[in-house]
Protein backbone atom coordinates (compact mmCIF):
# COMPACT_ATOMS: atom_id res chain seq x y z
CA UNK A 1 0.00 0.00 0.00
CA UNK A 2 2.88 2.52 0.56
CA UNK A 3 4.30 1.80 -3.05
CA UNK A 4 1.11 1.99 -4.32
CA UNK A 5 0.41 5.54 -2.41
CA UNK A 6 3.99 6.99 -3.33
CA UNK A 7 2.84 6.27 -7.05
CA UNK A 8 0.07 7.62 -6.61
CA UNK A 9 1.73 10.96 -5.30
CA UNK A 10 4.29 10.67 -7.76
CA UNK A 11 1.89 10.77 -10.72
CA UNK A 12 -0.26 13.11 -9.24
CA UNK A 13 2.66 15.61 -8.88
CA UNK A 14 3.73 15.33 -12.32
CA UNK A 15 0.33 15.59 -13.68
CA UNK A 16 0.05 18.67 -11.30
CA UNK A 17 3.14 19.87 -13.10
CA UNK A 18 2.15 19.02 -16.56
CA UNK A 19 -1.48 21.08 -16.12
CA UNK A 20 0.61 24.60 -14.43
CA UNK A 21 2.96 24.04 -17.67
CA UNK A 22 -0.37 23.95 -19.50
CA UNK A 23 -1.65 26.79 -17.60
CA UNK A 24 1.44 28.74 -17.84
CA UNK A 25 2.16 28.21 -21.21
CA UNK A 26 -1.30 29.98 -22.62
CA UNK A 27 -1.54 32.76 -20.56
CA UNK A 28 2.23 33.35 -22.03
CA UNK A 29 0.91 32.39 -25.60
CA UNK A 30 -1.47 35.05 -24.85
CA UNK A 31 0.90 37.72 -25.15
CA UNK A 32 2.11 36.40 -28.24
CA UNK A 33 -0.95 36.77 -29.96
CA UNK A 34 -3.43 39.32 -28.71
CA UNK A 35 -2.11 42.44 -30.83
CA UNK A 36 -4.62 44.71 -31.05
CA UNK A 37 -4.17 46.93 -34.68
CA UNK A 38 -2.40 50.05 -34.31
CA UNK A 39 -0.98 49.69 -30.89
CA UNK A 40 2.94 49.18 -30.88
CA UNK A 41 4.30 46.35 -30.88
CA UNK A 42 5.56 45.22 -27.59
CA UNK A 43 8.93 45.41 -29.16
CA UNK A 44 8.57 49.30 -29.59
CA UNK A 45 10.28 51.38 -27.02
CA UNK A 46 7.94 54.53 -25.15
CA UNK A 47 9.74 57.44 -25.75
CA UNK A 48 9.14 60.27 -23.88
CA UNK A 49 8.28 63.94 -25.91
CA UNK A 50 11.07 66.25 -24.00
CA UNK A 51 9.87 69.57 -25.77
CA UNK A 52 8.36 70.86 -28.96
CA UNK A 53 9.47 74.37 -30.53
CA UNK A 54 8.17 75.24 -33.98
CA UNK A 55 9.54 72.54 -36.09
CA UNK A 56 11.52 70.64 -33.90
CA UNK A 57 10.53 67.87 -31.45
CA UNK A 58 13.33 67.08 -28.78
CA UNK A 59 12.52 63.10 -27.71
CA UNK A 60 14.56 60.06 -25.47
CA UNK A 61 17.60 59.37 -26.82
CA UNK A 62 17.26 55.74 -27.96
CA UNK A 63 18.12 53.56 -30.81
CA UNK A 64 14.66 53.90 -32.19
CA UNK A 65 14.56 57.68 -32.05
CA UNK A 66 17.83 58.35 -34.17
CA UNK A 67 16.37 55.36 -36.36
CA UNK A 68 16.80 57.25 -39.99
CA UNK A 69 13.92 58.23 -42.53
CA UNK A 70 10.73 59.49 -42.08
CA UNK A 71 8.41 58.19 -39.20
CA UNK A 72 4.90 58.58 -37.69
CA UNK A 73 4.79 59.73 -34.26
CA UNK A 74 1.96 58.45 -31.95
CA UNK A 75 0.53 59.47 -28.67
CA UNK A 76 -2.43 58.47 -26.95
CA UNK A 77 -4.74 60.77 -29.25
CA UNK A 78 -1.76 62.16 -31.10
CA UNK A 79 -0.10 62.01 -34.35
CA UNK A 80 2.60 63.76 -36.08
CA UNK A 81 5.12 63.31 -38.50
CA UNK A 82 8.93 63.23 -37.84
CA UNK A 83 11.91 63.64 -40.34
CA UNK A 84 15.69 63.27 -39.68
CA UNK A 85 17.47 63.22 -36.91
CA UNK A 86 18.99 67.16 -36.28
CA UNK A 87 22.49 66.82 -35.91
CA UNK A 88 24.42 69.23 -32.98
CA UNK A 89 20.78 70.36 -31.86
CA UNK A 90 20.70 68.18 -29.06
CA UNK A 91 20.12 69.73 -25.88
CA UNK A 92 21.37 66.99 -23.24
CA UNK A 93 22.88 64.13 -24.11
CA UNK A 94 20.01 62.30 -22.75
CA UNK A 95 17.76 63.50 -25.61
CA UNK A 96 17.74 63.61 -29.84
CA UNK A 97 16.00 66.64 -31.58
CA UNK A 98 14.48 65.46 -34.66
CA UNK A 99 12.20 67.48 -37.53
CA UNK A 100 8.57 68.26 -36.62
CA UNK A 101 7.06 67.44 -40.48
CA UNK A 102 3.91 67.83 -39.30
CA UNK A 103 0.99 67.41 -36.35
CA UNK A 104 -1.87 65.57 -37.77
CA UNK A 105 -3.70 65.75 -34.92
CA UNK A 106 -3.82 66.17 -31.17
CA UNK A 107 -1.17 67.97 -29.34
CA UNK A 108 2.07 66.84 -27.93
CA UNK A 109 4.01 68.49 -25.09
CA UNK A 110 6.66 68.20 -22.41
CA UNK A 111 6.33 64.80 -21.10
CA UNK A 112 4.42 63.17 -22.95
CA UNK A 113 4.65 59.89 -24.01
CA UNK A 114 4.82 58.56 -27.57
CA UNK A 115 6.41 55.93 -29.64
CA UNK A 116 7.83 55.83 -33.23
CA UNK A 117 5.13 53.72 -36.06
CA UNK A 118 5.56 53.03 -39.42
CA UNK A 119 1.99 54.93 -40.15
CA UNK A 120 3.26 58.40 -41.77
CA UNK A 121 -0.69 58.94 -42.86
CA UNK A 122 -3.49 58.87 -41.00
CA UNK A 123 -7.18 59.06 -42.10
CA UNK A 124 -8.16 57.95 -46.11
CA UNK A 125 -6.67 58.04 -49.35
CA UNK A 126 -8.90 61.06 -50.00
CA UNK A 127 -8.36 63.04 -46.37
CA UNK A 128 -4.51 62.00 -46.32
CA UNK A 129 -3.58 62.73 -50.01
CA UNK A 130 -6.20 64.24 -51.63
CA UNK A 131 -7.26 60.63 -54.26
CA UNK A 132 -10.40 59.72 -54.55
CA UNK A 133 -11.48 56.23 -53.39
CA UNK A 134 -14.88 54.69 -52.19
CA UNK A 135 -15.35 52.75 -49.02
CA UNK A 136 -16.38 49.01 -49.93
CA UNK A 137 -17.66 46.08 -48.84
CA UNK A 138 -15.57 43.25 -49.83
CA UNK A 139 -17.79 39.30 -48.77
CA UNK A 140 -15.63 37.22 -46.50
CA UNK A 141 -15.75 34.48 -45.08
CA UNK A 142 -16.68 35.77 -41.68
CA UNK A 143 -18.80 38.77 -43.11
CA UNK A 144 -17.93 41.54 -44.72
CA UNK A 145 -14.55 43.31 -45.08
CA UNK A 146 -14.25 46.82 -45.19
CA UNK A 147 -11.58 48.40 -47.92
CA UNK A 148 -10.46 51.31 -49.78
CA UNK A 149 -11.09 51.37 -53.45
CA UNK A 150 -8.77 53.71 -55.44
CA UNK A 151 -9.20 53.82 -58.77
CA UNK A 152 -6.49 53.86 -61.63
CA UNK A 153 -6.40 53.21 -65.73
CA UNK A 154 -4.86 50.20 -65.48
CA UNK A 155 -6.20 46.36 -65.38
CA UNK A 156 -4.13 44.70 -62.64
CA UNK A 157 -4.51 45.89 -59.90
CA UNK A 158 -3.03 46.08 -55.79
CA UNK A 159 -4.00 44.22 -52.93
CA UNK A 160 -2.81 46.05 -49.80
CA UNK A 161 -2.53 44.19 -46.57
CA UNK A 162 -0.41 45.15 -43.44
CA UNK A 163 0.60 43.72 -40.52
CA UNK A 164 1.50 43.25 -36.97
CA UNK A 165 1.14 46.62 -34.51
CA UNK A 166 -0.85 48.68 -37.69
CA UNK A 167 -4.34 48.80 -39.63
CA UNK A 168 -4.78 49.98 -43.36
CA UNK A 169 -3.47 52.95 -42.69
CA UNK A 170 -0.08 51.51 -43.36
CA UNK A 171 -1.34 51.33 -47.43
CA UNK A 172 -1.47 55.18 -47.86
CA UNK A 173 2.95 55.32 -47.37
CA UNK A 174 2.49 53.90 -50.90
CA UNK A 175 -0.51 54.96 -52.65
CA UNK A 176 0.62 57.85 -53.91
CA UNK A 177 3.53 55.96 -56.03
CA UNK A 178 0.83 53.17 -57.07
CA UNK A 179 -1.46 56.11 -58.07
CA UNK A 180 1.44 57.91 -60.13
CA UNK A 181 1.91 54.19 -62.21
CA UNK A 182 -1.66 54.14 -63.46
CA UNK A 183 -2.57 51.10 -60.53
CA UNK A 184 -5.76 50.77 -59.24
CA UNK A 185 -5.91 49.92 -55.41
CA UNK A 186 -7.60 47.85 -53.03
CA UNK A 187 -6.73 47.74 -49.32
CA UNK A 188 -8.33 45.80 -47.03
CA UNK A 189 -8.87 45.35 -43.11
CA UNK A 190 -9.30 41.83 -42.59
CA UNK A 191 -10.69 39.93 -39.77
CA UNK A 192 -9.64 41.39 -36.19
CA UNK A 193 -9.38 45.22 -38.00
CA UNK A 194 -11.57 47.56 -36.87
CA UNK A 195 -14.91 47.42 -38.29
CA UNK A 196 -13.84 43.71 -39.38
CA UNK A 197 -15.38 40.65 -38.43
CA UNK A 198 -13.78 39.41 -35.26
CA UNK A 199 -11.75 36.32 -35.60
CA UNK A 200 -13.63 33.54 -33.63
CA UNK A 201 -11.27 33.14 -30.75
CA UNK A 202 -10.23 36.68 -30.86
CA UNK A 203 -6.45 35.53 -31.71
CA UNK A 204 -4.10 36.91 -34.37
CA UNK A 205 -3.47 33.94 -36.23
CA UNK A 206 -0.41 35.35 -37.86
CA UNK A 207 -2.11 34.92 -41.22
CA UNK A 208 -2.84 31.38 -41.19
CA UNK A 209 -6.33 31.50 -41.30
CA UNK A 210 -6.42 35.71 -42.37
CA UNK A 211 -5.18 34.88 -45.94
CA UNK A 212 -8.64 33.54 -46.62
CA UNK A 213 -9.79 37.40 -46.38
CA UNK A 214 -7.09 38.44 -49.15
CA UNK A 215 -8.15 35.34 -51.42
CA UNK A 216 -11.84 37.07 -50.70
CA UNK A 217 -10.13 40.51 -51.95
CA UNK A 218 -8.44 38.80 -55.54
CA UNK A 219 -11.70 37.10 -55.94
CA UNK A 220 -12.99 40.43 -55.32
CA UNK A 221 -10.92 42.30 -57.91
CA UNK A 222 -11.11 39.77 -60.84
CA UNK A 223 -15.10 39.98 -60.25
CA UNK A 224 -15.04 43.83 -60.96
CA UNK A 225 -12.38 44.22 -64.06
CA UNK A 226 -8.81 42.96 -62.86
CA UNK A 227 -7.12 41.31 -65.20
CA UNK A 228 -4.11 40.42 -63.23
CA UNK A 229 -3.57 41.32 -59.52
CA UNK A 230 -0.02 42.46 -57.08
CA UNK A 231 -0.05 41.66 -54.22
CA UNK A 232 1.56 43.93 -51.72
CA UNK A 233 2.30 42.88 -47.68
CA UNK A 234 3.41 43.77 -44.81
CA UNK A 235 4.74 41.58 -42.08
CA UNK A 236 1.72 39.09 -41.84
CA UNK A 237 0.68 40.91 -44.78
CA UNK A 238 3.53 39.27 -46.37
CA UNK A 239 2.34 35.78 -44.99
CA UNK A 240 -1.02 36.40 -46.06
CA UNK A 241 0.05 36.95 -49.56
CA UNK A 242 2.15 34.72 -49.74
CA UNK A 243 -0.63 31.96 -48.92
CA UNK A 244 -3.26 33.06 -51.28
CA UNK A 245 -0.67 32.96 -54.09
CA UNK A 246 -0.02 29.51 -53.01
CA UNK A 247 -3.91 28.70 -52.48
CA UNK A 248 -6.44 31.12 -53.62
CA UNK A 249 -8.56 29.96 -56.30
CA UNK A 250 -7.90 32.69 -58.11
CA UNK A 251 -4.01 32.35 -57.69
CA UNK A 252 -3.96 32.27 -61.79
CA UNK A 253 -4.19 36.11 -61.52
CA UNK A 254 -1.36 36.54 -59.37
CA UNK A 255 1.12 38.52 -61.62
CA UNK A 256 3.58 39.50 -58.92
CA UNK A 257 4.24 39.67 -54.77
CA UNK A 258 5.87 42.41 -53.01
CA UNK A 259 7.14 41.28 -49.25
CA UNK A 260 7.58 43.66 -46.95
CA UNK A 261 9.42 42.13 -43.46
CA UNK A 262 7.64 38.90 -44.24
CA UNK A 263 6.97 36.49 -41.35
CA UNK A 264 8.62 33.22 -42.33
CA UNK A 265 9.10 31.47 -38.97
CA UNK A 266 6.33 31.34 -36.79
CA UNK A 267 9.04 30.20 -33.82
CA UNK A 268 10.76 33.25 -34.03
CA UNK A 269 8.41 35.55 -34.25
CA UNK A 270 6.21 34.16 -31.54
CA UNK A 271 9.39 33.79 -28.94
CA UNK A 272 10.06 37.59 -30.45
CA UNK A 273 6.84 38.87 -29.12
CA UNK A 274 6.49 36.76 -26.14
CA UNK A 275 10.09 38.02 -24.52
CA UNK A 276 8.85 41.27 -25.65
CA UNK A 277 6.23 40.81 -23.25
CA UNK A 278 8.39 39.81 -20.59
CA UNK A 279 7.98 36.53 -20.69
CA UNK A 280 10.30 34.46 -19.01
CA UNK A 281 13.57 32.94 -20.46
CA UNK A 282 12.53 29.27 -19.36
CA UNK A 283 8.57 29.29 -20.16
CA UNK A 284 9.20 31.24 -24.01
CA UNK A 285 8.81 27.07 -25.30
CA UNK A 286 5.71 26.96 -23.40
CA UNK A 287 4.71 30.06 -24.73
CA UNK A 288 5.76 29.16 -28.49
CA UNK A 289 4.49 25.77 -28.22
CA UNK A 290 1.11 26.93 -27.07
CA UNK A 291 1.11 29.81 -29.35
CA UNK A 292 1.42 27.29 -31.96
CA UNK A 293 -1.41 25.11 -30.92
CA UNK A 294 -3.80 27.62 -30.35
CA UNK A 295 -3.42 29.90 -33.50
CA UNK A 296 -3.25 26.36 -35.76
CA UNK A 297 -0.14 27.52 -36.95
CA UNK A 298 2.29 25.58 -38.77
CA UNK A 299 5.70 24.14 -37.96
CA UNK A 300 9.10 26.33 -39.27
CA UNK A 301 9.62 23.14 -41.95
CA UNK A 302 6.17 24.03 -43.47
CA UNK A 303 6.12 27.75 -43.27
CA UNK A 304 4.82 29.75 -45.85
CA UNK A 305 7.05 29.83 -49.18
CA UNK A 306 8.23 26.36 -49.04
CA UNK A 307 6.81 25.66 -52.54
CA UNK A 308 8.49 27.27 -55.23
CA UNK A 309 6.94 30.61 -55.98
CA UNK A 310 5.76 30.77 -59.62
CA UNK A 311 5.72 34.35 -59.78
CA UNK A 312 8.24 37.50 -60.19
CA UNK A 313 8.85 38.66 -56.26
CA UNK A 314 10.66 41.38 -54.45
CA UNK A 315 11.26 41.13 -50.60
CA UNK A 316 12.00 44.17 -49.19
CA UNK A 317 13.66 43.59 -45.79
CA UNK A 318 15.87 44.85 -42.58
CA UNK A 319 18.78 42.70 -41.36
CA UNK A 320 18.31 44.24 -37.70
CA UNK A 321 14.67 42.99 -37.37
CA UNK A 322 13.96 41.62 -34.71
CA UNK A 323 10.48 40.25 -35.34
CA UNK A 324 10.70 38.89 -38.81
CA UNK A 325 14.72 37.23 -39.28
CA UNK A 326 16.38 38.62 -42.18
CA UNK A 327 18.39 34.96 -42.91
CA UNK A 328 14.59 33.90 -43.63
CA UNK A 329 14.09 35.94 -46.10
CA UNK A 330 17.36 35.38 -47.56
CA UNK A 331 17.19 31.97 -47.02
CA UNK A 332 13.75 31.91 -49.61
CA UNK A 333 15.22 34.34 -52.34
CA UNK A 334 18.49 31.45 -52.46
CA UNK A 335 15.64 29.06 -53.35
CA UNK A 336 14.87 31.19 -56.91
CA UNK A 337 17.57 33.73 -57.31
CA UNK A 338 15.96 34.52 -60.94
CA UNK A 339 12.89 34.54 -59.84
CA UNK A 340 13.11 36.50 -55.99
CA UNK A 341 14.94 39.29 -55.78
CA UNK A 342 15.92 40.69 -52.18
CA UNK A 343 16.64 44.06 -51.23
CA UNK A 344 18.07 44.92 -47.84
CA UNK A 345 17.13 47.93 -45.77
CA UNK A 346 19.84 48.42 -42.72
CA UNK A 347 18.70 50.33 -39.66
CA UNK A 348 15.02 49.51 -40.12
CA UNK A 349 12.74 48.45 -37.88
CA UNK A 350 9.85 45.69 -38.56
CA UNK A 351 7.70 47.03 -41.34
CA UNK A 352 9.43 50.15 -41.70
CA UNK A 353 11.37 50.11 -44.99
CA UNK A 354 9.52 52.66 -46.74
CA UNK A 355 10.37 55.10 -43.40
CA UNK A 356 13.59 54.47 -43.64
CA UNK A 357 14.36 55.88 -47.08
CA UNK A 358 10.82 56.50 -49.11
CA UNK A 359 12.70 57.95 -52.17
CA UNK A 360 14.60 54.67 -52.65
CA UNK A 361 11.65 52.14 -51.48
CA UNK A 362 9.57 53.59 -53.99
CA UNK A 363 12.00 53.51 -56.78
CA UNK A 364 12.08 49.78 -56.13
CA UNK A 365 8.76 49.69 -56.52
CA UNK A 366 8.80 51.80 -59.77
CA UNK A 367 10.98 49.16 -60.95
CA UNK A 368 9.87 45.88 -60.22
CA UNK A 369 6.18 47.18 -60.61
CA UNK A 370 6.56 47.99 -64.56
CA UNK A 371 7.54 45.43 -66.12
CA UNK A 372 4.28 43.52 -65.01
CA UNK A 373 1.63 46.52 -66.03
Amino acid sequence: MRKVHTAATAIGAVLAAGAASVAVGRLASGAALKLPPGRPLPTEPRLTVHGVEGARITLTRDLASRRPGVHGLAGDGSHAVVGAVLEGAEPSADTVVRALERVTHGTFASGDSAWLTPNAYVGDPCSALGLDHADIDIPGELGPLPAWFVPASRDTWVIAVHGLGTTRELTLNVMGILHALGLPVLALAYRGDLGAPRSPDGLSHLGETEWRDVDAAIRYAVRYGARRVVLLGWSTGATMALRAAEQSSARDRVAGLILDSPVLSWETTLRALAHARHVPGPLLPLAVRAAQGRAATRPAREAPGVEPLAVPTLIIHGPDDTIAPWADSRRLAARQPGLISLHPVPEAPHSAMWNTDPTAYEDLLRRFLTPLL
